[in-house]
């Protein structure tokens, strides 16, 4: 399993609904969807899930009105429980010949909390929409954002939200961490113990630990963790971890809010935001945002921790009221050579990805992926249309490239790249140079 940070196919997402808690749910959290939607098509592809036809009417007209455009958006239709896809939806993998596949692991609503009987059959109807092999693994149940893996080998969870006799009653450890070892491709385990029955979730990791460029863990203090009910004990664990070369990991600590969140309809929660729970995404990292003071502090400094990406607040005051932030309803797409679903319908069969970074200053890359070995022209043009770079390459082979540009001595400002492939024709994205 790649770590998120990976370069992204595309983004999954279940819209909210109104068919389990009533009229009110959809309308209090369509803003959030609305903002991630903006944020992440500036960098990758969106898959949106839509309950039924009616629900997509819905969606589409509201991008319509917002005038988000749906030119890297598809849609699909199919019943949800509910919103939560990072712990419900697919989990994207590499075989060992290096080929796409979705783990369909078994979820059962936190151990039977909620209903979850459509949630469950997501990554099954995924995989079968867009051609991608599926290995059911519903002898083990697993939940997303339960899981973080940095992509060298190392695991982080609580055994609270594993281990348990409402997850998987007849899996030891020593069972659960060989389904790991042979899917996920783990080789070092970070456990904490976790708190059973404090929340829905059995405490998630992602709500107050995640990796961060293989040696580096981004969490909360001391402090904060205990605020966080994460026992003594496992602060101690986390703070001692070694990653896979037996390396101690390097830690960079958010706050939480300053205050309790307060939903926009003035509903207390009662308990303070955590920043932890973020979303990587090709371009952009969105950032859970409560309108308290420490949002702008968080934003900052998850800026810095990701200088090559955006750091774009999303409000998740109303999905906290749910027990969530943004990561728990995002759920990413690795990007993947072998991936022929998402090849441009041309001749030649090719696709022009996101420049990266976006927003760049000095350096980008411009990535492509072909079917077939052609001949490639990328242009840069100014928005006056104006050329200001070109590059060229002859028999480039079938696969995955990409192409760097300086782009040091352009103005700020935003510009058109396309390609051009063979006699087929072109595409083009835009990018925004910064200083």
């Amino acid at each position: 399993m790649p770590e998120e940070s990976a370069l992204h196919e595309g983004t999954w997402l279940q819209w909210p609904h109104n068919h389990l808690y009533g009229p009110w749910y959809r309308d209090d959290l369509k803003e959030t969807w609305l903002q991630m939607t903006e944020a992440l098509i500036q960098g990758e592809n969106l898959h949106i899930i839509a309950y039924d036809e009616i629900e997509l009417d819905y969606i589409t007209g509201l991008l319509a009105d917002e005038e988000i455009s749906t030119t890297n958006i598809d849609f699909y239709i199919h019943e949800t429980n509910d919103c939560w896809i990072r712990d419900n939806g697919p989990i994207f993998v590499f075989d060992e010949s290096d080929q796409l596949t979705i783990l369909n692991w078994g979820f059962n609503g936190w151990g039977g909390e909620y209903p979850y009987n459509l949630c469950d059959l997501i990554p099954a109807a995924i995989a079968s929409e867009i051609a991608v092999p599926l290995v059911d693994l519903s002898a083990m149940i697993l939940e997303g954002g339960a899981v973080e893996v940095d992509g060298n080998g190392t695991f982080m969870a609580t055994k609270s939200s594993i281990i348990n006799d409402d997850r998987n009653p007849a899996l030891t450890q020593t069972d659960i961490e060989n389904y790991l070892t042979t899917y996920l491709g783990i080789t070092n385990f970070l456990w904490l113990e976790g708190v059973e029955g404090l929340d829905i979730t059995d405490m998630h990791i992602d709500g107050f630990a995640k990796f961060h460029e293989g040696n580096t863990i981004i969490t909360m203090d001391s402090t904060s963790l205990a605020y966080w009910d994460v026992p003594a004990s496992d602060i101690t664990t986390l703070f001692n971890a070694t990653n896979a070369d037996g390396v101690n990991f390097e830690f960079v600590f958010l706050p939480l809010t300053q205050n309790d969140v307060v939903t926009t309809w003035g509903d207390n929660v009662q308990f303070k935001g955590s920043y932890v729970n973020y979303y990587i995404g090709n371009t952009v990292v969105l950032v859970p945002t409560y309108d308290d003071p420490n949002d702008e502090v968080a934003i900052a400094m998850i800026q810095e921790i990701f200088p090559t990406r955006t750091a774009v607040g999303v409000d998740c005051r109303n999905l906290f009221w749910g027990g969530g932030m943004v990561h728990c309803v995002t759920q990413q797409q690795p990007f993947s050579e072998s991936f022929n679903a998402i090849l441009e319908s041309t001749d030649e069969g090719f696709m022009l990805m996101q420049n990266f970074p976006n927003p760049c200053s000095h350096t980008t890359k411009i990535a492509f992926h072909l079917s077939k070995t052609s001949d490639i022209t990328i242009d840069v043009v100014d928005a006056m249309g104006q050329g200001v770079d070109s590059q060229s390459r002859k028999n480039v082979t079938a696969g995955e490239h990409a192409i760097e540009f300086d782009c040091s001595r352009w103005s700020c400002g935003v510009y058109a790249y396309s390609i051009s492939v063979g006699s087929g024709r072109r595409i083009q994205k835009q990018m925004t140079v910064v200083r």
